[in-house]
C-alpha cells in the first residue's frame, strides 16, 4: 500500500522475517521519498541493532516502497532546525551523528546487508546504498549526490561513496551532482549489478539465500576482517588477515566445513 505525507512515524520501516534466515527491512515513507528523517534513522538504527544479535537472522535485505529508494536527509526537518538559538548547529550535529551511526551499524553488523534498489537513491540515500555490503539495482534506478545544486556539498555521503567508487568517479558525482544511471553505477562499482525491474526482488532473494546457507560465524569473521584490513598498509593487512585465518581455522565451523568437503556431504552449521 502506498502511503502519503501522513505516514505514522511507527510505520516508516517495515520488518519481515523469512524462514530462510533473511530479514527484509523496507523503508516505508513514500510521501517523503523515504527520507532519512529522525524517525526513520531511529527505527532503522534500532532494527539493525536488533538484527545484529538475533540468531534467526543471517542476511539483511534493505529495500524501499514507493517512487524513491531514499532521498537522503529530510530537508524540511533540517530547515526547521535553523529556528534554534544557535541557528541549528547542535541539531545538525546531532542528526548527522545519528546518520553516521546508522551507516556504521551496517558496516559493523555481523550479518551481511544487501541493498535492493528499485528506484532513485540520492544524497544520504546514495550513501546508504554505498554503505551496504552488496547492492543490486533495477534498470530504472538512478543515483546521485546532488548537494552542490543547493549549496551543500555531500560530505558525509562522500565517505561511503569514496570507499566504493574510484576517486575520479566519486569526485565527478560530488562536483556535478548529476544523476547516474544504474548501468553507470555498476560500471563504477557503486552497485554489484543491474537487474530487470521485474526480476530484482527474486534476484536479491536468491543472492541472500545463497549467503544465508553459509556458516554465520564464518560470515561474521570475514565481514569484519574485510573492512578492517582495507584500512591497513599491505604488510600489516597480511599480518592481521593471517591472525584472523588462524582464529577461523580453530573454530568448530571450519573443522566441520572441511570435514564435510572431504567426506563429500553437506556441512551442518
Amino acid at each position: 500500500m502506498v502511503r502519503t505525507e501522513n505516514t505514522k512515524a511507527s510505520d516508516r520501516l517495515q520488518s519481515e522475517h523469512k524462514a530462510d534466515g533473511i530479514l527484509r527491512l523496507t523503508l516505508n515513507d513514500p510521501g517523503r521519498r523515504n527520507a532519512l528523517s529522525e524517525a526513520m534513522l531511529d527505527q532503522l538504527g534500532a532494527a539493525l541493532a536488533d538484527a545484529a544479535v538475533d540468531a534467526r537472522v543471517r542476511v539483511i535485505i534493505l529495500a524501499a516502497n514507493g517512487p524513491a529508494f531514499c532521498a537522503g536527509h529530510d530537508l524540511k526537518e533540517m530547515t526547521a532546525g535553523r529556528a534554534h538559538a544557535d541557528s541549528g548547529e547542535a541539531y545538525f550535529t546531532d542528526v548527522l551523528k545519528r546518520c553516521s551511526s546508522v551507516m556504521m551499524s551496517i558496516l559493523q553488523n555481523p550479518k551481511p546487508v544487501i541493498a535492493e534498489v528499485a528506484a532513485t537513491a540520492t544524497a544520504a540515500g546514495c550513501q546508504l546504498v554505498a554503505s551496504c555490503d552488496l547492492a543490486y539495482a533495477a534498470a530504472s534506478a538512478r543515483f546521485s549526490t546532488p548537494g552542490v545544486h543547493i549549496g551543500l556539498f555531500c560530505s558525509t555521503p562522500m565517505v561511503a561513496l569514496s570507499r566504493n567508487v574510484g576517486a575520479k568517479h566519486a569526485m565527478e558525482m560530488l562536483l556535478t551532482g548529476d544523476m547516474v544511471t544504474a548501468d553507470r553505477a555498476a560500471e563504477i562499482g557503486l552497485i554489484n549489478a543491474v537487474v530487470d525491474d521485474a526480476e530484482l526482488v527474486d534476484h536479491v532473494n536468491a543472492i541472500a539465500q545463497k549467503i544465508a546457507s553459509k556458516s554465520p560465524v564464518t560470515l561474521a569473521i570475514g565481514k569484519s576482517a574485510f573492512y578492517a584490513q582495507r584500512e591497513l598498509p599491505i604488510a600489516d593487512a597480511y599480518d592481521y588477515a593471517s591472525r584472523v585465518m588462524v582464529e577461523n581455522m580453530l573454530h568448530r565451523d571450519a573443522a566441520e566445513g572441511i570435514s564435510a568437503f572431504i567426506e563429500k556431504r553437506d556441512p551442518k552449521w
